[in-house]
């Protein structure tokens, strides 16, 4: 609060700064309002840290399209060791890798995240477990790419992600019986090339014209059976392919996530 009367005391100089102390406070009580309106999200991250950046960027950018430049939202991030998760994965040793999860989460909650978000597709394979075992809840990248295919009017999905979101139920069974989409996976081969490019190259942030080649001649196989959009559901994809290069709506996991994000922080669900 600006003192007036103060001001005047101390003579002809000081009261020509009145106004703009009086901006200033004015513009520094806007701030902490917006501030304090804002839910604070937890985010674990780190499979892999090209992609936890973009989540970063995205939520960072659109809070700033919503609420004014340079109003960030708070964020807390802890940052996962890949090589111990993949190979945690790759060994099925699921139940270690919940442990990791629950420890991350908790850790997260414990400094004040309202919300936590796991910046990778497969890692929801451990949601059930890990949001058991949280106070708080974590909002499924499922839900944000069922949503954004409703919004689209389209209910034939092809899903490109890592084998584990692929060959296992938890993306599609959640885009089935929530939101009655009809999913759509390539073959084997196709699987285990794109497990490649996603370990080899993009998790290492290397972005290859021969594989995004590969991965649009596969989104081609699965438009022939009916497909009507494309999940990229693996959250290194939208690196490697972007709208401009194919003629399906592309559902980028990435994106709509942060947005879901940014919806909680806003409390604007």
């Amino acid at each position: 609060m600006i003192n007036r009367r103060k001001i005047l005391q101390l003579g002809a100089a000081a009261s020509v700064a009145l106004p703009f102390l009086e901006a200033n406070a004015r513009s520094l009580s806007v701030a902490e309002q917006k501030s304090q309106a804002m839910k604070t999200l937890g985010m674990i991250g780190g499979t892999s840290w090209h992609s936890t950046i973009d989540y970063y960027r995205y939520i960072n950018q659109m809070v700033n399209d919503r609420q004014g430049n340079r109003v960030n939202p708070p964020l807390l991030i802890t940052n996962l060791n890949q090589l111990l998760v993949n190979t945690l994965q790759a060994q099925g040793m699921w139940k270690e890798l919940t442990q990791i999860y629950v420890d991350a989460g908790k850790s997260l909650v414990a400094g004040g995240a309202q919300s936590i978000i796991f910046c990778s597709n497969t890692a929801h394979k451990l949601y059930d477990d890990v949001s058991a075992a949280l106070t708080v809840p974590i909002l499924h990248i499922a839900d944000a790419t069922g949503q954004a295919a409703e919004d689209r009017g389209v209910r034939k999905l092809a899903l490109f992600g890592t084998k584990y979101t692929m060959e296992s139920p938890f993306i599609q069974q959640r885009l089935r019986s929530t939101y009655g989409m009809e999913v759509f996976t390539p073959n084997a081969a196709a699987r285990n090339e794109l497990a490649r490019i996603i370990a080899e190259e993009l998790s290492a942030g290397r972005i290859e014209d021969d594989s995004r080649a590969y991965l649009v001649a596969e989104m081609d196989k699965l438009k022939k059976r009916g497909a009507e959009a494309i999940i990229l559901g693996c959250t290194e994809f939208p690196m490697l392919v972007k709208q401009h290069h194919y003629d399906l709506p592309l559902l980028d996991t990435t994106y709509l996530h942060a947005q879901m994000a940014v919806n909680f922080i806003l409390d604007t669900q």
